[in-house]
């Protein structure tokens, strides 16, 4: 049975050129099925890369309890000096706490790819807050002038975003703030943000003497639980306190989940069209060739080697058009920058990244394509009668 299998594929593979018209469409309609799966996957796996990549376990993040964003969030000034005297929390050399008040405002902005207008988000910071991101540094220009309308401004902003060069004034607001610096934090989200002083922040959009949320450097493994447990006895605070890494990735996961959520459903619906056309072929196979299967059936072959021969070529043609998805994918995606909107409705800028795991995935959608494309042409190759061969 394996030696009739063997010839029968050999047969179909070796007259797939007498079919390269029907052949090629198969291939280029599943090979269109995992290019637009393997863009979403690719999409939410640079997301998921980008926020799950920021943030430390070395660092608390607090905001108002029950607030799943800074957006909605506020932290008073009596609360944020109450934690300044925390336990839990890291000090500098100068015995000061290592904390970072800050706020976070929407400005608009300019796309440069499409000259569209989308959020931007300005966030307020207090000094502290380039030691709590791990590799920060200035890359061009200086760090901004405490109560001044200065700026500084991530390299995804300055990148994907028209109007914040170093050196530009820009309007925000009812104010002109002008760009002294361009920051790296090594492709983290913080890199589409914008920098100022949390105090001007405060005067300019009339925020009082108010924050969003809070930013610790924690003292030890230990130090985390130290935090909670002191801030849960305190009366006067009512804060969430995870650290900054878990702050991230719960923001990571819903995005991800809606980007997931529409790419597979397009695929599935664009999957009919291309297993319509793998019917198609592969039953124009079977039809072409029926005298010359019903021949081998007369001198011995079996009706289950033709089934799965057919099967094997209808598998084959999709495996190919998946792995030309797959290479198109990685070349046309993989490394692009683009920005969608995070948790806060603001822009995050990230990179396209194809894995080895959309890539699999897009092998494997194409295959399910072929099997339940193949299968019915495949049940006809078997059934074909021995009387066929003396049609024609």
């Amino acid at each position: 049975m394996f030696k009739q299998i063997s010839a029968l594929t050999k047969l179909n593979i070796r007259s797939i050129p007498q079919r390269w018209g029907m052949s090629l469409a198969t291939v280029f309609s599943v090979a269109l099925v995992v290019l637009v799966l393997m863009a979403f996957l690719a999409m939410a796996n640079g997301f998921r890369a980008t926020l799950s990549g920021s943030g430390s376990t070395e660092v608390a993040v607090m905001l108002r309890k029950g607030a799943q964003a800074e957006l909605n969030s506020g932290v008073s000034l009596a609360q944020l000096r109450l934690i300044r005297e925390a336990p839990g929390i890291a000090r500098n050399a100068d015995g000061n706490s290592i904390v970072s008040g800050e706020l976070y405002v929407i400005v608009d902005g300019l796309k440069r790819t499409t000259m569209t207008d989308v959020n931007l988000p300005l966030r307020g910071v207090e000094p502290d807050a380039l030691v709590l991101r791990q590799g920060l540094k200035i890359t061009h220009g200086h760090m901004f002038s405490s109560g001044s309308n200065e700026l500084i401004v991530g390299e995804a902003i300055l990148r994907e975003f028209a109007g914040f060069d170093l050196g530009s004034e820009v309007r925000l607001g009812t104010a002109t703030w002008k760009v002294v610096g361009v920051f790296s934090t090594g492709g983290t989200v913080f890199e589409s943000e914008i920098w100022a002083d949390a105090g001007s922040i405060q005067s300019l959009y009339q925020r009082g003497s108010g924050y969003q949320s809070v930013r610790a450097k924690l003292d030890g493994a230990d130090g985390l639980k130290a935090l909670q447990d002191w801030a849960e006895n305190e009366p006067t605070l009512d804060l969430d306190i995870i650290t900054e890494k878990e702050f991230f990735s719960s923001q990571a996961s819903g995005i991800t989940n809606i980007i997931l959520y529409m790419g597979w459903p397009l695929a599935i619906i664009m999957a009919f069209g291309a297993l319509a056309g793998a019917w198609n072929t592969m039953y124009a196979s079977v039809e072409a060739r029926t005298r010359e299967i019903a021949t081998l059936r007369a001198i011995g072959f079996a009706g289950f080697a033709a089934f799965v021969s057919t099967l094997v070529e209808a598998l084959l043609l999709a495996f190919v058009g998946g792995l030309v998805g797959s290479m198109i994918a990685w070349l046309v995606f993989n490394g692009i920058s683009a920005s969608t909107l995070g948790g806060n409705f603001t822009q995050v800028v990230f990179a396209f990244e194809v894995t080895g795991e959309a890539v699999q995935s897009g092998i494997v959608m194409a295959l399910i394509i072929g099997l339940l494309g193949g299968i019915i042409p495949s049940i006809r190759a078997a059934r074909v009668p021995l009387l066929s061969v003396h049609s024609g």
